[in-house]
C-alpha cells in the first residue's frame, strides 16, 4: 500500500508544492512520528502560552483576550466573522489610540494549517511591538503614526485539526457537495486569476481553489475586512513557510508587477536586514518566478486591489525541517522576520501614499 505526502526523511524532502512521493505506509507512519516529535526538542509543550513553543489554537485564543484586555491602551481587538467550523477569526489592532483613521498595515499567519512557525512569528510580532513601544524608537514611531492589524492564525480550523489529527493538513476543513474531500486552499481562493496556474480544480488537490472565487469563509472574511479598509491600508504581509523567500507580485501570471523595481528594492533590503542577524539567507523576487506560479494567492489580490506594498514570507528552513520546523527555532527565525517586518514597515510609513 501507497500513499503521497511531504514529509522530511533522513534521505528525501519533498519540494513546498507538495510533489507526490510514492512510501510504504509502515514507514511513512513511523517517520512521520518521528519527524513530529521531533518538533518539541525543548521539552513538552506548557498548557500556558509561550512564545517559543507551538501553542493551541485554544491558548492562541485565551491569549488573544489576556494581550488585549492588559494593553488596553496599544491593542483593541474585533472579529471579522466566524470559520467554516464557527470559530470567531479575532483580529489584533495594534497602535496608539487617536481620534481620526491611521494609515495601517495588514498582517496574516496560518493561511496554511501546517506552517506552524506562522502563527508562531504573529505572537512574537505583537509582544515584540508591546514590550518595546516607548523604548525602541523605530516601534514607537510606528505605532503612533500607523496601526497594525494582526491576524494570529487566518486557517482556524485547519490549524487546530493540525494539532488533533493530521500534523500535514494545509487546506480548510469546508465541505463540498458531491465530493467526499474537504476544505479547499484559501491562498488559492482569492480573487486573482483564480484557478488558473499553479492551482487544482480538484477537490481532493492541495492546491484546490475552491468552488469559486472566496468560497471560503476565512478567504471572504478577510478580503471583506481589507475591502472595506482599503483607504487606510498601506501595506499586505503575509507570512508561510518554509523555504526562506521574501516574494511579491505576480504568482498567478509572469508578467511583472506595475511597481516591481520598488518592490524587488525593498525585499532585498529586508533581506539583508533579515541576514544581518543570524546570517540566514533569503531570497527576494516574484512568487511567479521565484517560488512557483501559483493563482488566487492573498498578496496578487490585495495589490491588484491597490495596496501597493504587498509581500509574502516563507519562513526557515530550506528543507531539512521543512514544515516540522523545530520548536528551538521559533526565537531565532522570530527575531531575524522581526528585522525584516520592520524594514518594510519603516519603508511604507516613510512612503505612504
Amino acid at each position: 500500500m501507497w500513499t503521497s505526502v511531504c514529509l522530511p526523511s533522513t534521505s528525501i524532502w519533498c519540494t513546498p508544492c507538495c510533489s507526490r512521493v510514492r512510501w510504504s505506509t509502515r514507514f511513512l507512519s513511523r517517520t512521520v512520528q518521528r519527524a513530529v516529535d521531533g518538533q518539541a526538542d525543548t521539552g513538552p509543550s506548557p498548557r500556558a502560552h509561550s512564545y517559543t513553543k507551538y501553542n493551541t489554537w485554544s491558548v492562541i485564543e485565551s491569549w488573544i483576550d489576556s494581550i488585549a484586555s492588559s494593553n488596553a491602551n496599544l491593542v483593541s481587538k474585533q472579529s471579522i466573522g466566524n470559520t467554516y467550523e464557527g470559530r470567531t477569526m479575532t483580529m489584533l489592532k495594534l497602535g496608539k489610540k487617536s481620534s481620526s483613521s491611521k494609515p495601517a498595515i495588514f498582517l496574516d499567519c496560518g493561511i496554511h494549517a501546517r506552517e506552524w512557525i506562522s502563527p508562531a512569528f504573529c505572537q512574537w510580532f505583537v509582544n515584540e511591538a508591546l514590550t518595546t513601544y516607548g523604548s525602541d524608537a523605530q516601534m514607537t514611531s510606528l505605532l503612533d503614526q500607523m496601526d497594525v492589524f494582526v491576524l494570529p492564525v487566518f486557517n482556524i480550523d485547519g490549524y487546530e485539526y493540525t494539532h488533533t489529527s493530521n500534523r500535514m493538513w494545509r487546506k480548510t476543513r469546508s465541505r463540498k457537495s458531491g465530493s467526499s474531500c474537504l476544505g479547499a486552499d484559501p491562498n488559492r481562493n482569492f480573487d486573482a486569476g483564480w484557478c488558473t496556474l499553479g492551482a487544482s480544480s480538484n477537490p481532493c488537490s492541495d492546491t484546490y481553489c475552491g468552488a469559486t472565487p472566496e468560497s471560503e469563509i476565512e478567504v471572504k472574511n478577510v478580503a471583506n475586512f481589507i475591502r472595506n479598509n482599503k483607504s487606510i491600508i498601506k501595506a499586505y504581509l503575509t507570512i508561510h513557510s518554509y523555504s526562506q523567500l521574501l516574494l511579491f507580485p505576480y504568482s498567478y501570471t509572469y508578467n511583472l508587477a506595475a511597481t516591481h523595481n520598488e518592490l524587488m528594492s525593498i525585499a532585498e533590503g529586508a533581506s539583508s536586514a533579515l541576514r544581518s542577524l543570524y546570517g540566514t539567507r533569503y531570497t527576494s523576487g516574484p512568487g511567479a518566478t521565484t517560488i512557483y506560479p501559483a493563482a488566487g494567492g492573498s498578496d496578487d489580490w490585495a495589490y491588484d486591489l491597490g495596496v501597493k506594498y504587498s509581500f509574502t514570507f516563507e519562513l526557515r528552513d530550506t528543507g531539512r525541517y521543512g514544515f516540522l520546523l523545530p520548536e528551538s527555532q521559533i526565537k531565532p527565525t522570530c527575531e531575524e522576520t522581526m528585522l525584516a517586518v520592520k524594514y518594510i514597515a519603516a519603508y511604507v510609513q516613510k512612503n505612504l501614499y
